[in-house]
């Protein structure tokens, strides 16, 4: 395991902030794993963590492949991990919104820049993405639609479901969507947390990664068993929004089996506690997202479902 400072940006009140990389192996650049962009994602830091120590007994095994690199990036943003904040402290930026970055640009620009600059090149990448709501989703992984994209090595993770999904304009800055034009096959792997840690996650998660490198040559190991992975469109799954705010009490979790018109939640009144609204299923499937917070405003997403 070698140790790296990826990008370096100065500080006049603070510390620098040094962009850690983490590389295995020597050789072509087979695969790079990139966690935390924003300050609250807690969870995708600690599966990266676990990562590198599975990694990192894995080459003292001598069980990376040959002329085979692989290199770590648990946290890009802990300067706003350290106060709480989810995006750029000082101007509320979103880094994963900036790239491939801009040298010269504002800070999350710059940062952008410096880290994409060591990420191009690997064949693989996978990014330990998050929702931009509160919330518990069933671990999957998912895949843009640029046309450099090759659906069927989801399968190799082993997750129950994998999502393919076009690209909006938004994306184009994102890391994902700059990783596949420069012709880097990228994945998006959700965990079921964010801002917390569950290890059952983290482990199903760690588990998956490792699958995807044995099947794709990049480690030569035994690993635990998946599932047949379903390949779905963004198309096949519907979003369940709350018709009223209040008090959000659900009564179904992530990887619940729902029928048509059955009852997922209810919103009560804050004050008095009475029922407001009580949310169903418009259709029959699976529940991959749900909202966690206690407290839920109309029109919020709460739920996601695999049909």
């Amino acid at each position: 395991m070698r140790k790296k400072v990826l990008y370096s940006l100065r500080s006049p009140y603070r510390e620098q902030l040094d962009v850690i990389g983490y590389r295995f192996g020597h050789g072509q650049k087979a695969l790079a794993i990139v966690g935390a962009m924003r300050g609250n994602e807690v969870q995708q830091m600690y599966v990266c963590s676990r990562m590198v120590q599975a990694l990192k007994k894995l080459e003292t095994e001598d069980k990376i492949a040959e002329n085979t690199e692989i290199m770590v990036v648990p946290c890009v943003n802990y300067y706003s991990m350290n106060i709480g904040k989810r995006f750029w402290a000082m101007d509320n930026t979103d880094i994963n919104r900036m790239f491939p970055g801009y040298a010269f640009g504002e800070t999350t620009q710059r940062i952008a820049d410096g880290v994409f600059s060591k990420l191009q090149g690997y064949q693989y990448g996978i990014q330990m993405a998050s929702f931009y709501q509160s919330g518990d989703f069933l671990p999957h992984v998912k895949m843009m639609d640029t046309g450099f994209t090759d659906a069927e090595l989801m399968k190799q993770f082993g997750f129950r479901y994998a999502l393919i999904r076009k690209p909006r304009p938004y994306d184009t800055t994102t890391l994902n969507y700059n990783w596949q034009i420069w012709e880097t096959k990228a994945f998006s792997v959700y965990s079921n947390a964010t801002d917390r840690i569950d290890e059952a996650s983290a482990q199903e998660v760690t588990d998956a990664i490792l699958r995807f490198m044995n099947a794709a040559g990049i480690v030569h190991i035994k690993t635990r068993p998946g599932y047949q992975t379903e390949l779905l469109s963004e198309k096949q799954t519907c979003q369940v929004q709350a018709d009223a705010g209040g008090i959000f009490r659900p009564y179904k979790q992530v990887g619940d089996a729902v029928a048509y018109g059955e009852p997922l939640a209810c919103v009560m009144h804050p004050f008095d506690g009475t029922l407001v609204s009580e949310i169903r299923s418009p259709v029959s499937g699976t529940i991959y997202f749900s909202w966690s917070d206690p407290l839920i405003s109309e029109k919020t997403v709460c739920f996601k479902i695999i049909k």
